[in-house]
């Protein structure tokens, strides 16, 4: 099962599928009123859940950005296999590493009843299956784990996130799954923390530079189309983003308010490492992103999910050489800023 769209019924997100592969969705939420809440050690606190209920979901965690009130995610969505009672007791620990009493004994009842079988064993496997291998229950424990540690660490109480959550179903392959990537991993130069992301560390691209195994795995996964090999993953990353030169100050000779008076003027192209230096509302707010066929394949269902009456038309996007990729959504706002 897959899912697309701007989420605004979580649900509706289980309604799409891919053709029976993986799916891959970049997902992006804030806290409460934007507020500026999140210093060093709490970036370091949702990095590691990130990485921890990934594991648990079995979702794939291609790459992902903190910043100072919200986060990105590039996930890669497994079609639904088979999961082991081992694998499915191992990825319970993993969500619960330093477990408590009671945690410790709910384990040991859950193996026993799994290894008994019967009716209490399949209602186990029900119940944690329904947490794995969904984009919307990866988004939902992770905020939530993160609110609980958040709000007991600060003695805060109430809402910490803003109630719903973007998401863009992206194809998964090629020029839309690596330019999302560098895009997500470019949030840091954009917000002007940072002139390269390898020296963010709360970005996959800093982690994957900086040898992380599973940062550069799914960095790996990103490129595995065009490369065979690490190096040449992180080197084709790195030219993305920056463009020819393939340093800060090479290829994008203008900078980001420049490259917006630009982008104001009608039929304007510029080089795409420069446009990835300004807020790109298609990588948000597109719902669905990847050539002209793969989006053109979902007009029908998303039609239906939403309730339209008119078939949706596929937008090329505009303002630099994209690479023939387009969205199902046209933005009326300005896109980019």
């Amino acid at each position: 099962m897959a899912s697309c769209g701007v989420i605004v019924g979580q649900m509706r997100m289980r309604r799409l599928k891919v053709n029976g592969v993986r799916a891959t969705y970049h997902c992006m939420t804030r806290t409460v009123n934007g507020e500026m809440l999140f210093g060093d050690r709490e970036k370091e606190v949702l990095r590691k859940m990130l990485w921890q209920v990934a594991d648990f979901c079995g979702v794939e965690l291609l790459t992902y950005c903190i910043l100072g009130n919200h986060f990105h995610v590039l996930l890669g969505v497994p079609v639904a296999e088979d999961v082991s009672d081992s694998e499915l007791m191992r990825r319970y620990r993993v969500l619960y590493p330093k477990p408590t009493k009671y945690q410790v004994a709910s384990a040991k009842v859950m193996e026993a009843e799994l290894t008994a079988g019967g009716e209490e064993a399949a209602a186990i496997r029900s119940k944690l299956l329904a947490r794995m291998g969904d984009v919307s229950e990866y988004m939902k424990a992770v905020k939530q784990r993160f609110s609980v540690w958040y709000n007991r660490t600060h003695q805060r109480y109430g809402t910490l996130w803003s109630e719903r959550f973007k998401s863009v179903l992206v194809e998964g392959e090629g020029t839309p799954l690596q330019t999302m990537a560098a895009y997500i991993d470019l949030n840091p130069v954009r917000a002007g923390l940072v002139e390269d992301p390898k020296d963010y560390r709360f970005c996959g691209y800093a982690e994957a530079v900086a040898g992380f195994l599973e940062a550069r795995e799914g960095l790996l996964q990103v490129w595995v189309d065009r490369v065979q090999s690490m190096g040449d993953a992180l080197r084709s990353h790195r030219m993305l983003i920056f463009g020819k030169g393939s340093g800060p100050g090479n290829g994008h000779t203008i900078s980001r308010e420049q490259a917006l008076k630009v982008l104001e003027q009608e039929d304007a192209v510029l080089p795409r490492a420069t446009v990835l230096r300004c807020r790109v509302r298609y990588f948000t707010d597109g719902a669905i992103l990847g050539s002209k066929e793969f989006v053109q394949g979902f007009t029908g269902s998303w039609q239906i999910d939403r309730g339209r009456k008119k078939t949706p038309k596929v937008r090329e996007l505009t303002g630099a050489n994209w690479g023939n990729l387009s969205v199902i959504r046209g933005l009326r706002r300005q896109v980019f800023s």
